[in-house]
């Protein structure tokens, strides 16, 4: 709970107790704080066991911590029975963006898996290259770009 306060922060933690209680009162305030503390996590203990104990034994192994859904997900993703590791590993995600890049800048890629060109592709993979005399207007040469209008921005 307190893994993240340093020797600085303790000591003037320490320090401001002393200066608001006194150091005739500190020694019962710090007895009554641990007294409370050790109460709540009685109570949280006892809470978790009654709940354990009506979801009945096919929850037995069940982890509160489990709740948490980065948990669950990383529980999950560990959990080897759907292959999920080797789609993770057999997945490069460099060379994935490397063709979304090239598809986008219209150079053709060499490294695609399918090898093909063509307006749809195998796979379900869409080519989404430029090809010489796609401009969508007749008359004018698929390089020509529309006139740039500063008004118009």
């Amino acid at each position: 709970m307190f893994n993240d306060i340093g020797a600085l922060e303790l000591v003037t933690l320490v320090v401001l107790a002393v200066l608001v209680f006194g150091p005739d009162k500190l020694p019962k305030v710090i007895q009554d704080v641990t007294r409370t503390i050790r109460k709540i996590r009685e109570f949280s203990d006892s809470a978790k066991q009654d709940i354990r104990q009506e979801l009945g034994p096919e929850f037995k192994d069940f982890e509160f911590e489990d709740l948490n859904p980065r948990t669950f997900i990383r529980k999950q993703l560990d959990n080897d029975e759907l292959g999920l590791k080797e789609l993770r590993n057999g997945f490069d995600l460099k060379k994935e963006m490397a063709e979304v890049t090239d598809a986008v800048h219209g150079r053709d890629s060499d490294s695609s898996p399918s090898g093909s060109s063509s307006g749809s592709s195998g796979g379900g993979r869409i080519d989404m290259s430029k090809k010489p005399g796609d401009s969508g207007q007749a008359g004018k040469p698929a390089d020509d770009r529309p006139p740039y209008d500063a008004d118009a921005t």
